[in-house]
């Protein structure tokens, strides 16, 4: 596992090395007039945009970050294996990854803060708020994760070299809400076809409103924050920039993988692929993730079922297979030639249009004392779409009749079933502090109360003596 601390631009590695064979030619008595640090680097647009490209890469590129570390989520009650026996330095490489992102983007943010010659405010902007809105993006992430961690901004003195404490689990919402604010102003409503997997102005409100949403509940508890995530979801709703893909069966196509669900994601292309699309089945590929028996039977007979989990092969049901498991189908919807290949360019969603539609109805009922009627009508949507629009007694509507309760269990396990293997569930559960009630009754004896937070990487705590390690590991 790498350091987060030893992670920067590999320039800085050669102007050490070639510092240290400076000192030690005596010779050599020129100065050089100028030298080519990360500090100084960022002068163009071209030049700022690699550095996010490169942050994003650290979280989603080949064998690397999400691609390849997807299965420490397993310990949800999605993912088969999950046992919740979480060893130190788990989850260590997305640690180190999103530190990598985090160097990438606030060494780009300080550029832009200087000023970039001959670009003008405008556009400088449009940056900023790009670079903010992955800051936030990456802390989310982190503090969902790892609790309070360390907070490294544009500002922070060296972090190769500056020893740095964790900070609390607020200060780094607070950071989160801030940066997210900022990339509101400055991003975007719509982006031109050639920029379109670009983050934009609803896609940072839509994971505002998701963060207050986790605000709201488990570890901060702040109700007050439910309101905020409801005003946040319903901008995003009101206006009108983005609808449900009316067919499931559409929602995961490359036709629609950048609208108009789909509001922002980790993209592959050709040039970055995805995952192979037969590697998350366990019908015709690795089974490196596969479904829980016991979610897959518990999940409803619907059209959405179909779309989203793989349960058959041949036509014969994987439990009359013998040793299989139900597979994931959604990122499988590559072209018949790239499936062939074994190459995907299918996105990793991480903010869309039926998220947003649960943030409000979760948000609003709990804001409000119970469901309202758009509330109601916000869940709908997605339940109507998954039972291809007819009445279906294993997933039928809302009410406004519902208790608050009723309605909040309603909508936790709507998302449940409709952001299947999209990084999600896991958060549900911590946020909602239900991990034991929703584990395997034999996974439930392994349960501890620091199951909430995964272990703070040993390497690190090692070389920072400020940072600390969460309970329990």
């Amino acid at each position: 596992m790498k350091n987060f601390k030893l992670f920067t631009s590999n320039t800085r590695y050669r102007l050490v090395a070639a510092l240290i064979l400076l000192s030690s030619c005596k010779k050599l008595v020129e100065k050089p007039s100028s030298v080519i640090v990360p500090d100084n680097f960022y002068t163009t647009v071209t030049q700022v945009q690699s550095a996010y490209t490169a942050s994003l890469n650290a979280l989603w590129g080949h064998n690397v970050g999400y691609q390849a570390y997807m299965d420490d989520f397993n310990q949800d009650d999605q993912i088969v294996r999950g046992d919740l026996n979480i060893p130190e330095n788990y989850g260590a490489e997305l640690w180190a990854a999103h530190y990598n992102a985090l160097l990438n983007i606030n060494t780009a943010i300080k550029a832009l803060k200087k000023g970039l010659p001959g670009v003008d405010k405008s556009q400088t902007d449009v940056l900023m708020g790009e670079g903010k809105f992955l800051r936030a993006y990456n802390y989310f992430m982190l503090v969902r994760i790892f609790g309070g961690v360390p907070l490294i901004v544009e500002t922070t003195p060296d972090p190769v070299t500056t020893k740095l404490a964790r900070a609390s689990v607020q200060q780094v919402y607070d950071q989160i809400v801030s940066d997210f604010t900022d990339a509101i102003a400055k991003l975007p409503v719509t982006r031109s076809a050639d920029m379109r997997g670009l983050p934009t102005r609803d896609a940072a409100k839509g994971l505002l409103a998701k963060a207050y949403l986790t605000m709201a509940t488990y570890p901060l508890n702040v109700p007050a924050n439910y309101a905020k995530a409801a005003e946040m979801a319903k901008e995003v709703i009101d206006s009108a920039r983005y609808s449900l893909v009316p067919d499931i069966k559409d929602l995961f196509s490359v036709a629609t993988q950048y609208g108009p669900e789909m509001m922002w994601s980790l993209n592959s292309n050709y040039q970055n692929l995805g995952p192979d699309p037969r590697i998350w089945s366990d019908m015709r590929g690795f089974g490196d993730i596969c479904a829980e028996p016991t979610w897959e039977q518990a999940y409803p007979k619907q059209p959405r079922k179909d779309a989203f989990i793989e349960t058959t092969l041949n036509g014969v049901l994987y439990y009359d297979l013998g040793d299989y498991w139900p597979g994931v189908k959604k990122f499988q919807y590559d072209s018949p030639a790239d499936f062939a290949a074994g190459r995907s360019v299918i996105n990793m969603p991480v903010i869309r249009f039926a998220d947003v539609l649960l943030i409000f109805a979760e948000a609003e009922n709990m804001s409000k004392g119970g469901p309202t009627q758009n509330a109601v009508d916000a869940i709908n949507k997605v339940i109507n779409r998954a039972n291809g629009y007819v009445v279906n007694n294993q997933d039928p509507l809302a009410t406004t009749s519902l208790t608050k309760e009723a309605f909040d269990t309603k909508v936790i396990q709507e998302r449940n079933y409709e952001l299947c293997f999209e990084i999600d569930r896991w958060f549900d559960l911590i946020r909602k502090h239900i991990l034991k009630r929703e584990s395997l009754p034999d996974v439930q004896i392994n349960f501890s109360n620091d199951d909430y937070l995964w272990p703070i990487p040993t390497n690190d705590i090692q070389v920072d003596p400020l940072l600390t390690q969460n309970p329990g590991y």
